[in-house]
């Protein structure tokens, strides 16, 4: 795992289509806006673990119909 420091407003690009967004800062939480490709499936892990637990195969968990 890759941990790094980041100020508000600062970003981090993933494999050069992604992008990670610190946007706000309020006590122990963090704030981050997500730049995606729409085929990117973007989820919580809470979520994801939740789309796991109905679906039959993994490439329809993040499937956005198109």
């Amino acid at each position: 795992m890759l941990v790094l420091s980041r100020r508000i407003g600062e970003e981090v690009v993933i494999d050069g289509g992604i992008r990670v967004r610190i946007c706000q800062i309020s006590g122990d939480k963090v704030r981050i806006g997500i730049d995606a490709p729409r085929d990117v499936c973007v989820d919580r892990a809470e979520v994801h673990e939740r789309r796991l637990d109905f679906t039959t195969s993994p490439e329809s968990v993040c499937s956005t119909g198109n």
